[in-house]
């Protein structure tokens, strides 16, 4: 045991990480490999029997996890993007080009204690952020990410959205009055003023399109925008896209018109009081609803997983079972010989390298080469894949244009926000239903 000990203690962390987890690892992959060797068989069956309940399971589990790498990104892109536009590096510590401060900002927040204010209700304090975050989440149902891949097609899909999306408000009001905090409480106050106020616009700016589209899938509205990007929707509905735009800024409590938590005036709004894991529910809702209405815009006008432009469909078929023997030979054989010629030159041209270092280099450059390749093999020969990449581009774009507007534009007053709704854009949404409603009748509806 003392030279066990002994040897245990010269080792570096890396090593010790390996030592634990390769053990591990192996026990557990044995493990797995004894299950499905005795109940693989039944395993599969129960499968086949219940494939409804499995498939809602794997959709809901699919959802749940997606929104934490989304959460991340977002994060990091705003830091990124306001300290570019503000001529500061911003993050570049932790992980390639502070990629992973964003994470380390998450467990940062989970280490935190988690403190229940005195004179709060409790059970309505810790439900809020829940809710919130639960409505958030649940949007994320109907979305069409790529075709034939979405969780559930409802034939009143929009409806379902908007309907579910309005809960967070909800969250919003039971953690500010739970709070027994006067900020939170102004804060509930002024976020479910200001989110049901846009909520009117944004729903009628839809109208007109749902009009020319003749439904409220979102799956059959994104099919109605194949073809060129003069099929899109934003070109047919101009205004009903910026006055969307605009309220689905309000609706993500966005800048301008962050006023729920508003620093300067109100603290932190109804988030004031929360710390820890709770407040990690708001801080992640908040950036998790930003790709959503960013994702929502995308489909709605911008064709959502569809190209701007008619791609041929052309499929490189891969057959590697018909190698056989010989397979195993190149699965074994070109990874290795990749990373020595990708190695090579580095060894060569730099004296100072030491064999294994280049080693290391040549085979993280072949791995992203192989990992290139593959992806391109995927974009064109799966329509998912293609259409899974157009929409994240499409939806992105609008993650950075809110971005964007919170580094360009300060906060606007609270009488602001309302008379704008109100006075501005609900009659433009009402002054676009009209006219599309007008056009139809007198136009026709387009074949």
């Amino acid at each position: 045991m003392t030279a066990i000990s002994r040897t245990w203690g010269r080792l570096t962390l890396p090593g010790k990480v390996v030592f634990t987890l390769v053990p591990l690892l192996a026990v557990l992959g044995a493990g797995l490999i004894a299950v499905v060797v005795l109940f693989g068989g039944a395993a599969a069956d129960l499968v086949t029997a219940n494939l409804g309940i499995v498939r809602f399971a794997v959709a809901a589990t699919v959802i749940l996890v997606i929104t934490i790498p989304i959460a991340f990104l977002n994060i990091y892109l705003e830091m990124k993007v306001i300290a570019l536009m503000n001529l500061r590096v911003g993050p570049d510590r932790v992980g390639p080009w502070g990629s992973l401060l964003s994470v380390v900002h998450g467990l940062k927040v989970l280490l935190k204690e988690d403190f229940t204010p005195t004179g709060a209700d409790a059970v309505v304090f810790t439900w809020a952020p829940v809710v919130t975050y639960g409505a958030a989440v649940m949007t994320l149902v109907v979305l069409p990410f790529a075709p034939g891949l979405y969780a559930q097609d409802f034939n009143i899909g929009l409806l379902y959205f908007f309907a579910v999306g309005g809960l967070g408000v909800v969250g919003l009001l039971m953690g500010g009055w739970s709070s027994y905090n006067k900020y939170s409480l102004l804060g509930g106050l002024r976020s479910a003023a200001q989110i049901i106020s846009y909520e009117i616009p944004l729903t009628l700016s839809v109208v007109g399109l749902l009009i020319l589209a003749g439904t409220m899938s979102l799956n059959q509205i994104v099919q109605q925008q194949s073809g060129w990007f003069t099929d899109w929707f934003v070109f047919r509905q101009p205004l009903g896209f910026v006055i969307f735009l605009i309220a689905a800024a309000a609706e993500g409590n966005r800048t301008p018109f962050d006023l729920t938590e508003a620093d300067s005036e109100i603290v932190a709004g109804f988030a004031t009081e929360y710390s820890g894991m709770r407040f990690g529910f708001f801080f992640f809702a908040e950036y998790v609803n930003v790709f959503i209405l960013s994702a929502l815009t995308a489909v709605l006008f911008l064709g959502g997983w569809n190209a701007p432009f008619p791609v041929p469909h052309l499929s490189i078929a891969l057959d590697p079972g018909s190698l056989g023997i010989p397979l195993l030979f190149l699965i074994a054989l070109v990874p290795v010989v990749a990373t020595v010629v990708l190695a090579l030159p580095f060894y060569l041209v730099r004296s100072s390298m030491r064999w294994w270092v280049a080693l290391i280099v040549g085979f993280l450059l072949f791995n992203v080469a192989a990992g290139g390749l593959i992806f391109a093999w995927a974009f064109i020969s799966f329509p998912a894949v293609a259409g899974l990449v157009w929409f994240l581009v499409k939806a992105f774009a609008f993650v950075f244009l809110f971005v964007w507007l919170r580094a360009t534009l300060p906060r606007v007053r609270i009488d602001q926000l309302m008379g704008f709704a109100w006075k501005w854009l609900l009659p433009a949404a009402l002054l676009n239903l009209f006219v599309t409603a007008a056009a139809i009748l007198v136009v026709g509806p387009r074949a």
